[in-house]
């Protein structure tokens, strides 16, 4: 059983989470020390977190930063707080979405049995490693590695890329793109492909390849092929 780990300071919408996920066999258990958040995630192991940004002592984004310096486990952010910085910080940090309150409790239980299907299905029968313009895509560890470097990728970025390549040197459409990546594009918000893209890029920059992904204005994005590599 998948199990969901809540860190929400709100007891009401806590538990409105937790009643309705459980009525669809999904395990949740809901963090009861605000200053001791790692502590109880490597407790639980939990299979995705949802965090709120406003929280006693340290916010999300402090917390967000700390699960991701050791686990690569999805993250979903549930928040009030409507600034598109907000949501560009948290994808930033390695969230795989973001979600604002007040929020359909039906499209966040869509999104989390999205995000769950996507990272643990994937992960279970994906072992192979890809080879593309001198990198060694590494799907099962969620890594490349290009003359011994070696850069994570999260579960989002991972299969964007992955479904790039399936299309070498064919351009992939944004709505093709979000279907694959959340099931249903009526739950995703546009802006959210388009900051883990430019997240995947800032790391494919590292190896001088930031232009191997390009826009293609008005209908999608392209992996490019370099000087004949695979």
């Amino acid at each position: 059983m998948n199990k969901i780990f809540i860190i929400e300071d709100d007891a009401a919408i806590a538990a409105q989470i937790k009643e309705h996920f459980q009525s669809w066999s999904l395990e949740v258990v809901i963090a009861q020390d605000f200053h001791r958040i790692i502590d109880e995630f490597n407790a639980h192991t939990p299979s995705l977190v949802i965090i709120d940004i406003q929280l006693p002592a340290y916010d999300g984004f402090h917390w967000c930063r700390e699960i991701r310096s050791l686990s690569d486990v999805p993250i979903i952010f549930l928040s009030s707080r409507d600034q598109p910085m907000d949501m560009i910080m948290a994808m930033q940090m390695g969230a795989d979405d973001y979600i604002q309150k007040p929020f359909h409790i039906d499209v966040l239980l869509s999104k989390v049995q999205a995000i769950l299907r996507r990272t643990y299905k994937y992960t279970i029968t994906t072992n192979n490693l890809t080879k593309w313009n001198g990198l060694d895509i590494d799907y099962a560890s969620s890594t490349m590695t290009f003359n011994g470097t070696q850069v994570d990728l999260t579960k989002n970025e991972q299969f964007i890329l992955k479904v790039l390549l399936e299309h070498q040197d064919e351009i992939v459409s944004r709505d093709e793109l979000m279907r694959r990546l959340w099931d249903d594009e009526r739950f995703v918000n546009d802006n959210t492909l388009t900051v883990n893209v430019n997240r995947l890029r800032g790391k494919l920059s590292d190896f001088d390849l930031d232009d191997a992904i390009e826009t293609k204005k008005g209908l999608g994005y392209m992996a490019i092929t370099k000087d004949g590599k695979r």
